[in-house]
C-alpha cells in the first residue's frame, strides 16, 4: 500500500501511519525480551559492547520460561499520571496545528500568533529577523492552538530533506503555559510528524545557555555526529549558542514512547516479583512493642535472610562523590552558561586550527573538566581551578590579547574567581591564596578582584 504523506497544516487522519510493526504480539506484554529493547534504541546508552554480556545473562534468566514449580507472575500495574498537555489535547481543550505561509487567513493568524510568542519569549532576538523566519514560506511551523485559534506555544523549523535532517529555528511556551509539559509534548509531535511525512531523522539546533536543559531532555545532545559537509553553511550559526543535535528512532513513535516504557517497566516488575521477596512488608521487631530500643539487626530473619552485613551499610552510607562536588559542579555550571564560555565549551578542532596542539601542550576544556569532575579527579578545588586557569593560559598563549577569544578569557577568569569570592569555605584570604601564592596569577587574581 503506498504512502500518502499528508498536506502540511494537517496531521495523518488515520493514527496507524504513524504505527510501526511490532515484534511483540499483544498478549505477551510481560515477556519483552531485550533484543526487542536493543531494536528500539532503549540500550543504546550502554558504554560498550563489553556489558553486553552480562544483559544477555540478565535476559536468559529473567525472561526465561516459567517451570512449573516457580511462583506465579502477577503484573503489577505501575502508576503513570499523565501530563497535562496529554490530558488537555485528548479533551479537546488544545490542538497541534502544522502551518506554513500559504496566505490564508487561519494560517497567517496561527503563524502571527507564534511570531508574537517568539518575540516575547525570545527578547534578544531582533523581531524583524524573527517576524521574517515565520512567514518565510520555506519554513514551517508546529503551533500549540487553543480555541478560538489562541496560539500558546510552538517550534518553527525549516526542512532540508535531501540531507534528512531539518534545522529548529525557534521554540518556546507562552510564560504562563510553562508547566503543564506543553514543551515535551510539542517536541513529541515534531518528531512523529516529520517522520511520518519526510526523510528527514535528524534535528540541529543552536540552543542559548536558557534552552541547553530542555533539548536535553528531548533527546538533544552536544555531539554532533552528523558530517559537516551536509549541514556546514545550511542553518544559521548563533554567536554564543552551543549547536545541538537530535538522532530520531526509526521504529519509535515519540507520542507513545511514555507508555511503551511503562509496559516494559511493568513486565520487568512481574518478573521480579516473582523472585524476590523485597515486596513483602514484614511486622515491627516484638522488641518495640514498648518502645524502640537497640536491638541485632541480624537478630531479624528477614534482614538475615536479604544477605545484608554490616559492611554493605557501612558501604551504602558513604557519599557518592568528596566533599567539594556540589560546589565545583554549581560553579562550573555557572562558567558554562556565562556568555564568555562560547570558545571554550569544546575542545579545539585540529582540523580547523591545525598548527593549535603544537603550541599548546595540554589542552584543556569545560567538558573535559565537566567529565573529570564526574570521576571525581578534582579531589580537591585547587586542582579544579588548576585546570580552568589552564584554560585560560592556553588561550591568552596562543590569541592575540585583542581578539576576541583572548577577551573570552579573561571575562569568563574574573567570574571564575568572584564565584569563588563568594564560597565562605574557600575565602580568599583563605588557603586558595596560600596554594596559588607562588602563581603568576596572583597578581592578576588581585587586581581584578579589586575592581
Amino acid at each position: 500500500m503506498p504512502f500518502n504523506p499528508p498536506q502540511v497544516g494537517t496531521f495523518p487522519p488515520d493514527d496507524n501511519l504513524y504505527r510501526v510493526e511490532s515484534n511483540i504480539s499483544t498478549a505477551s506484554d510481560s515477556t519483552i525480551s531485550l533484543s526487542y529493547l536493543e531494536d528500539y534504541g532503549i540500550l543504546s546508552h550502554f558504554p560498550s559492547q563489553a556489558e553486553r554480556p552480562a544483559l544477555k545473562t540478565i535476559e536468559a534468566n529473567l525472561f526465561s520460561e516459567q517451570s512449573d514449580t516457580d511462583p506465579p507472575i502477577t503484573p503489577t500495574p505501575v502508576d503513570f499520571p499523565e501530563k497535562p498537555a496529554v490530558v488537555e489535547e485528548k479533551q479537546g481543550f488544545i490542538e497541534f496545528r502544522v502551518v506554513n505561509n500559504d496566505n490564508s487567513r487561519e494560517s497567517n493568524i496561527i503563524l502571527t500568533g507564534l511570531k508574537c510568542i517568539f518575540q516575547k519569549q525570545l527578547p534578544k532576538m531582533p523581531k524583524d529577523y524573527i517576524a521574517r523566519l515565520v512567514y518565510d514560506k520555506t519554513h514551517l511551523s508546529i503551533a500549540i492552538v487553543k480555541q478560538p485559534l489562541e496560539v500558546v506555544g510552538g517550534i518553527t523549523y525549516r526542512p532540508f530533506n535531501s540531507r534528512r535532517f531539518a534545522e529548529i529555528v525557534f521554540c518556546a511556551i507562552s510564560s504562563d503555559q510553562q508547566v503543564k509539559g506543553y514543551g515535551a509534548h510539542l517536541m513529541a509531535h515534531l518528531k512523529d510528524y516529520v517522520k511520518a511525512t519526510s526523510p528527514i531523522m535528524y534535528f540541529l539546533t543552536y540552543a542559548d545557555n536558557y534552552a541547553i536543559g530542555y533539548f536535553k531532555k528531548q533527546g538533544f545532545t552536544k555531539e554532533i555526529t552528523l558530517e559537516k559537509s551536509i549541514w556546514m553553511g545550511y542553518i544559521k550559526d548563533y554567536e554564543g549558542g552551543t549547536i545541538m543535535q537530535c538522532s530520531m528512532l526509526p521504529k519509535i513513535r515519540y507520542l507513545q514512547a511514555p507508555r511503551m516504557l511503562q509496559k516494559q517497566k511493568e513486565a520487568v516488575m512481574a518478573k521480579i516479583r516473582a523472585v524476590s521477596k523485597s515486596h513483602i512488608v514484614h511486622p515491627p521487631p516484638a522488641q518495640w512493642k514498648n518502645g524502640v530500643v537497640e536491638i541485632d539487626p541480624m537478630s531479624i530473619p528477614a534482614i538475615k535472610e536479604s544477605g545484608w552485613s554490616p559492611s554493605m551499610d557501612e558501604l551504602s552510607r558513604q557519599p557518592r562523590h568528596g566533599p567539594n562536588y556540589n560546589q565545583l559542579l554549581h560553579l562550573l555550571n555557572d562558567m558554562q552558561n556565562h556568555t564568555a564560555a562560547w570558545p571554550f565549551a569544546q575542545p579545539v578542532n585540529k582540523d580547523e586550527v591545525p598548527d593549535y596542539y603544537e603550541v599548546i601542550k595540554e589542552p584543556m576544556d569545560l567538558s573535559t573538566m565537566e567529565e573529570r569532575l564526574q570521576n571525581d579527579l578534582y579531589p580537591r578545588p585547587e586542582d579544579f581551578i588548576k585546570d580552568a586557569k589552564l584554560i585560560f593560559d592556553n588561550c591568552r598563549r596562543y590569541n592575540n590579547e585583542t581578539t576576541p577569544y583572548a577577551k573570552s578569557a579573561n571575562k569568563l577568569e574574573k567570574f571564575m574567581w568572584q564565584q569563588i569570592k563568594n564560597i565562605p569555605e574557600w575565602s580568599v584570604s583563605g588557603y586558595i591564596l596560600t596554594i596559588l601564592r607562588s602563581s603568576d596569577t596572583l597578581t592578576w587574581l588581585m587586581q581584578h578582584l579589586a575592581e
